[in-house]
């Protein structure tokens, strides 16, 4: 096994990761930037080295630091966590290159997962449903011709792009040069690549992922589904397994397709097939992410499966400890992802200082976070400060519990969207399941008529 590993990130999935390694009895280094000199996973680390200033491309997306960091340290690998340069495949390349072990699938196969475009193609060439749309990079005059052959509504889609950047929604050919302009300038800040593609806009639409781990030895397993529909422009908010709102059936269908995918492109690691599914249960890739993701708490707690473990030791060359045929769903978890922002005044961030906190606790419920109180929120950084997680037999006593938990939860000094996901839990939608990517934006209409939030 590893003897020593260095994490290129920070904040919980840090801390996460150095709590996994702890376990497997594995040194640990952490590395921190100048704005986060009092992180907690800088402390709970063997070792730790300063990389940078606080800005991200001075320090966590500074290869080069991290790199040296984890040389001069002896360390043999490097977990990137989620975010940052977790799926650059030339990150993995280089620390490859310089002797050390990537903690992730290959950077081919990173890399081709990465670029929508390639990935829809080799989807394609797996047998695996994908939406309608222009399947590659399109320029003005393409992706006008595109659009117009599949229909109206649209979207235009950054092909290196995630975390739902470089993404317009075009209702008609009017709209449509100024929105793809939009999308190429966003993709090229975000991703320094202004190539997009043109896709079907599926109306309505369930977020269902497959969460899968696959070794170097040819084996492949699927953990079940989690339901991942409630999003804000994009962004999950809060995740649910297994998912309660569709048919036993299409579960198997996912399953199959996302094992499908994973030996068609010889996939080495964990990661998560994500797929679009409309009204009538139709289903369509929509992408992979070639990391941990932030929901897979979710998945840990219904199948009493460690991922941050296996996926160190997959890195490491074991085969998977399981089979398929081992893998069971035990109940059903609920995550709520707590951001410091300000739903009242259109969720905008709201850093500062954390002057009491208490974090609620008890039988099946699950607290990832690195804040504590005294500590100073940076606004360099992700706004999500920690994740709920709660686990119980029945969907219905999971609903309670993670209630029940809010309740407890008291972040002072900063405001959280702690209450708007109270608020949620109770939505007559949500409970009965009935809910798709529209919900939230729905939910939010709601507040807004009845005075509770302001645009």
């Amino acid at each position: 096994m590893f003897k020593k590993i260095l994490i290129a990130n920070r904040g919980e999935i840090a801390v996460r990761i150095i709590r996994a390694c702890k376990e497997l009895g594995i040194q640990t280094v952490a590395v921190y930037s100048k704005g986060d000199e009092e992180a907690l996973h800088k402390e709970l680390a063997n070792e730790a080295v300063c990389i940078g200033d606080a800005a991200p491309k001075d320090s966590y997306l500074n290869v080069e630091n991290i790199i040296t960091a984890a040389c001069l340290s002896g360390c043999d690998a490097i977990h990137p966590g989620f975010g940052f340069l977790s799926e650059n495949p030339e990150f993995a390349r280089m620390v490859e290159k310089c002797g050390l072990t990537f903690i992730g699938p290959n950077p081919s196969v990173m890399e081709k997962m990465g670029n929508k475009n390639e990935a829809i193609q080799s989807m394609i060439a797996a047998g695996v449903p994908v939406v309608p749309g222009s399947h590659k990079a399109v320029n003005l005059e393409e992706g006008l011709d595109v659009a117009e052959s599949i229909g109206y509504p649209v979207l235009i889609k950054a092909s290196a792009g995630g975390g739902g950047k470089g993404i317009r929604l075009v209702e008609s050919k009017e709209e449509f040069t100024p929105l793809f302009n939009e999308a190429k300038e966003e993709a090229l800040k975000f991703f320094s690549n202004d190539e997009v593609y043109i896709e079907k806009f599926i109306k309505h639409p369930k977020h269902i992922e497959v969460q899968l781990m696959c070794d170097k030895h040819g084996n492949v397993i699927h953990l079940f589904e989690r339901n991942c529909s409630l999003q804000r422009r994009n962004q999950k908010m809060i995740e649910e397994a297994p998912c309660i709102s569709i048919s036993q059936d299409l579960k198997n269908k996912l399953y199959d397709s996302a094992i499908k995918a994973c030996k068609w492109i010889g996939y080495d690691s964990v990661g998560t097939i994500e797929f679009l599914v409309d009204d009538s249960e139709n289903y369509y890739f929509m992408e992979m992410n070639t990391r941990v993701q932030v929901e897979h708490c979710v998945t840990e707690a219904v199948t009493n499966v460690d991922i941050v473990k296996n996926m160190i030791k997959i890195a490491y060359g074991l085969p998977l400890q399981f089979k398929q045929a081992d893998i069971k769903l035990y109940g059903y978890a609920i995550e709520c992802r707590i951001n410091a922002e300000d739903p009242r005044n259109d969720f905008r961030p709201n850093p500062g200082k954390i002057n009491f906190l208490h974090t609620p606790g008890g039988m099946g419920v699950r607290i990832d976070s690195a804040v504590y109180p005294g500590y100073t929120i940076s606004p360099y950084y992700d706004s999500m400060i920690l994740k709920v997680i709660c686990f119980a037999k029945t969907r219905l006593e999971c609903i309670r519990k993670m209630r029940q938990a809010l309740e407890e939860l008291i972040v002072d000094g900063v405001k959280t969207t702690t209450e708007f996901d109270y608020v949620l839990l109770h939505h007559p939608e949500f409970i009965l399941g009935h809910y798709d990517t529209s919900f939230i934006e729905g939910f939010i209409g709601e507040l807004k008529e009845n005075g509770k939030l302001i645009q």
